[in-house]
């Protein structure tokens, strides 16, 4: 089958919802590069090889995806930055292309491009104790991998301004009030919530259904069309910059010290 070539993504069917979950077991589904590049494969895969009618991605245990893997990010060749962008690019293109409507199940820590896919879905849930977060610039780099053209069609042109300028955690609760996403439920019933949801559109007219999302993402392709490869741009260049190479190295050097007095 087509899931087989998939090491840190695993599929499980329910009748016709497709349930997908990020599945690297250390440091809450942080992606590295074998994670990006199955994150390159994954909508067309499923819009080419998946005869489902609805899907739900969620991560697997704790967290949705806390985003780039520092450790990735501080030992990155130039080769593998130019394969990060391409991937980068056909990640949000092929998403926005699904043509099954895509339910977020947010169930823990959604940031960075973690929190990017869980906002370019169609319809969001959110763990009340999730949070979520584009943390590009904490890191020294451009918010460039899609967050900013879906942030400010959620929110508002301030407020995404406010988020990504910041990368401020947004708690379950003002993420919700915001518009962030569309509906927030107790952890318990995260899944359950995302797939009843799932489930209706499954039970629709599929016709219907994906030729409106087809319609209302045109509008979303033509932000992305506009600014997704300005934003990748500029957030590839801060890769070669000091000031991210800086930044990765006091995040490292805190977990160090962090784990040394534990230790």
């Amino acid at each position: 089958m087509w899931q087989s070539k998939y090491q840190l993504i695993e599929f499980e069917a329910r009748g016709a919802v497709l349930i997908v979950r990020f599945a690297r077991g250390e440091g809450l589904n942080a992606i590295n590069a074998r994670m990006h590049t199955e994150m390159s494969w994954l909508f067309r895969d499923i819009a080419e090889h998946s005869d489902c009618s609805a899907v739900v991605l969620t991560g697997k245990g704790k967290a949705f995806s806390a985003g780039g893997d520092i450790d990735w990010f501080s030992n990155i060749s130039p080769a593998e930055v130019d394969q990060l962008f391409v991937e980068a690019r056909r990640l949000i293109v092929d998403m926005l292309e699904l043509p099954q409507p895509i339910i977020s199940a947010i169930n823990g820590p959604a940031v960075g491009l973690g929190a990017t896919l869980a906002l370019f879905c169609d319809i969001s849930y959110m763990g009340r104790s999730a949070v979520i977060a584009d943390t590009h610039v904490l890191a020294g780099i451009a918010a460039g991998d899609g967050g900013a053209a879906i942030w400010p069609w959620l929110i508002g042109m301030h407020r995404a301004k406010e988020f990504l300028l910041t990368g401020r955690k947004i708690t379950a609760g003002d993420a919700e009030r915001l518009g962030l996403v569309n509906h927030v439920v107790d952890d318990d019933a995260l899944l359950k919530a995302a797939l009843d949801m799932a489930q209706e559109l499954a039970d629709g007219s599929q016709m219907a259904i994906r030729a409106t999302k087809t319609s209302l993402n045109k509008i979303l392709r033509d932000t992305v069309n506009l600014n997704l490869d300005t934003s990748l741009a500029l957030e590839k260049a801060c890769f070669y910059s000091a000031d991210h190479k800086d930044r990765l190295t006091a995040f490292l050097t805190k977990r160090h010290a962090r784990q040394s007095s534990h230790s």
